[in-house]
């Protein structure tokens, strides 16, 4: 059952540039705080979707293009929220329930902890201050940050897809690529991600096969509220 919904979301999120790798709840769960837990049971089966450098011109140009007028909010996450919801379509004979990343509970936590998802599914690795056993960074807050290993931190997670009525307890959980596999590479890793952000540079720390067009760089780069003129969006849209 797994691998034929994994085989329709392929043909469905593929040509979009979106990828969706599966997971079951419970090694989710098995890893974070009760607060942070899925309530489903630990075998339900789900999927992380994640977006690749194609996505800007597979999705989000010919979205943008079509649906021009009702484009009300971030583009992107309009943009992930349409095709998701189309992907549930396929699916009329299961429950699907979707969330994203931007969603938050009442509490303020966001819904899922989107690098946690990717790792345990085995998309990216999410490297973490404990991943490093010399730490230079005494009482300094270092967050983590998940790497791919084809696109680097050339992509981004969007959301989730369970299917609370499948459960799949023999689904052998994949293990994420190691990819940055040294402790001088793991510390140049979080070092860039936590204090240099804004170049970009964590995003090369691997050899990556695919990565941003100058384009996609720009409009990620530019405030949120001024990304509108870059797709040709009217600020009235907004």
């Amino acid at each position: 059952m797994e691998r034929r919904v994994a085989e329709q979301l392929r043909s469905a999120l593929g040509p979009l540039g979106l990828e969706a790798h599966a997971f079951k709840v419970g090694w989710y769960n098995a890893v974070l705080q009760p607060a942070f837990h899925l309530p489903y049971p630990d075998d339900t089966l789900a999927f992380v979707v994640l977006s690749t450098p194609s996505m800007f011109d597979k999705a989000l140009k010919p979205f943008v293009n079509k649906e021009r007028l009702k484009i009300i909010r971030d583009p992107v996450d309009q943009c992930v929220s349409h095709h998701l919801s189309r992907v549930k379509e396929k699916f009329p004979d299961q429950r699907v329930d979707v969330m994203f990343d931007y969603e938050m509970l009442p509490s303020r936590k966001p819904k899922f902890l989107a690098q946690t998802a990717a790792h345990v599914a085995g998309a990216a690795y999410y490297y973490q201050r404990k991943d490093v056993k010399l730490d230079p960074w005494g009482k300094k807050k270092i967050f983590g940050v998940c790497i791919h290993p084809k696109y680097g931190g050339w992509f981004a997670i969007r959301g989730l897809l369970l299917f609370p009525d499948i459960q799949v307890p023999f689904l052998e959980q994949p293990a994420p690529v190691d990819c940055v596999s040294t402790e001088e590479k793991r510390i140049e890793l979080l070092e860039q991600f936590n204090f240099h952000w804004q170049d970009g540079r964590y995003r090369d720390i691997v050899e990556v096969k695919e990565r941003y067009s100058e384009e996609q760089k720009a409009y990620f780069a530019t405030p949120p509220a001024e990304r509108f003129r870059l797709l040709g969006l009217s600020q009235e849209v907004q």
